[in-house]
């Protein structure tokens, strides 16, 4: 990127005739699949955030939907039990049935502004004002390795871990059926609590029954069997 804007300023300037790297396709991409947001860190992050930004956490660890959505949320969106949007980034609209404690942090908020989220002062957030905000607190929270946008694949692995099947995970984060799959590879981290759940379901079932009634037994010794 550095190389091509300095070939794009030097043709501009008529330094050389043409810049051969114009277009050229980044290679590079980022996996952020198994960083999602654990209770430990979302406890440490509303302890020390302001309400504004816990506002946002919920928001987003309830809907599952992009930063850029939730900051343009407008409380036209909300109907008092149902948030209805359409995305920014697909155009695909989702209509979200609010959890009791979303519920209960929408009716708690003043209505001052056509925003759902605002900064202290009642003002909508811009993006670079939003991000630094949310550095900031989340370094004071000892977790910046942690970004906002790893808070979507935090929510997909709750819905499935609280047992939500595929089409009703795309539902509620707006991905399309024939993607969802991949998708929830990429967000959806192998935590404990998926590995409990099947550890359980193992051990109840009538099917592996055999299997966990195995134990070890001492085989004879070689005296034994000559006597």
């Amino acid at each position: 990127s550095v190389i091509s804007a300095m070939l794009s300023w030097g043709k501009e300037n008529g330094h050389i005739f043409s810049n051969h790297v114009a277009g050229f396709r980044r290679l590079h991409s980022v996996d952020r699949s198994e960083l999602i947001w654990l209770p430990e860190h979302i406890h440490a992050f509303m302890a020390v955030a302001p309400v504004e930004l816990q506002r946002a956490l919920i928001l987003a660890l309830h809907t599952g939907q992009r930063q850029g959505d939730l900051l343009r949320l407008a409380w036209g969106n909300y109907d008092g039990a149902l948030i209805s949007l359409r995305q920014g980034k697909t155009g695909r609209k989702v209509e979200i049935p609010c959890t009791s404690a979303l519920k209960h942090m929408l009716d708690s908020i003043d209505r001052t502004t056509a925003v759902v989220l605002t900064t202290k002062t009642n003002r909508p957030w811009t993006a670079r004002y939003f991000k630094a905000q949310w550095e900031a607190a989340s370094k004071k929270a000892s977790i910046a390795e942690l970004h906002f946008h790893d808070l979507r694949g935090t929510a997909v692995t709750m819905l499935a871990e609280a047992g939500c099947t595929t089409p009703q995970i795309a539902a509620i984060t707006g991905h399309s059926l024939k993607t969802v799959t991949t998708i929830l590879d990429k967000y959806l981290s192998r935590t404990r609590v998926l590995a409990g759940e099947a550890v359980a379901l193992f051990e109840n079932a009538k099917s592996t029954k055999f299997a966990n009634q195995l134990q070890t037994t001492a085989l004879p010794s070689a005296k034994g069997k000559a006597k």
